[in-house]
Order: C-alpha cells, then structure tokens, then sequence
C-alpha cells in the first residue's frame, strides 16, 4: 500500500488506478484499527493528504474517460499523531515510479515536453 504523490496526468492507468485502490485500503486499515507503522516509517502514506489526493486521481481517472463510482468515506477523527504527521517523499517517489515502470517513464516524458 502506497500513495505515489506524483502528479497523477503522466501516471499509466495501472498505477493511478492502483493508488486510488490503495487509498480506500488505507482508509479502511485505519477504520479496522490496524497499524499502518510499517508504510509510515517508510514513508509511503500521508493522512492529511488523503482526500485530496483521492480527488486529484479521480479528477484524472475521469478526465480519461473512466467511471468512478468509489468516494472515499469520510474518515474518522484520528488521535494519532505519527499518522497525521506521516509524509510522501515527493521526489523520492517519483524517481522510484519511473524506475519501475516504462509506460510511466513514457507520459512523464510526454507531459514534461508540454511544460
């Protein structure tokens, strides 16, 4: 489980719709209670930016014609203060994503050309 927090226009569909998977298993581990330590140490997650970010893939998924039908439930309050203050290497991620997949390589490079 992992929020990528890139910029989801140059993310190939199986990641973007992987992450948005990922954000309702995030959710859903934390209304069943379960510890998330392991991608918070990590760094793989970011709480605060959850709906956000939520909302940022499916604006995407939708822009590509896909048909969301998933909102993300509205999340408890959460006492924990290693969760609320967890954070995404941005740039760390990023690097990974392109080093794992070439289809994303490929939108990178297309959407960087347009800038």
């Amino acid at each position: 489980m992992r929020m990528w927090m890139v910029d989801p226009r140059w993310m190939c569909s199986k990641h973007l719709l992987g992450e948005h998977v990922e954000c309702h298993m995030f959710l859903g581990s934390l209304l069943k209670a379960k510890t998330l330590d392991g991608f918070i140490d990590k760094g793989l997650l970011e709480f605060k930016s959850l709906k956000g970010r939520h909302d940022a893939l499916v604006s995407e998924m939708v822009a590509r014609g896909m048909n969301h039908q998933s909102p993300l439930p509205e999340s408890p309050l959460i006492g924990s203060i290693k969760i609320l203050e967890s954070t995404v290497n941005r740039e760390k991620s990023e690097q990974e994503l392109l080093n794992r997949c070439v289809r994303c390589q490929q939108k990178h490079q297309l959407f960087i050309k347009k800038d």
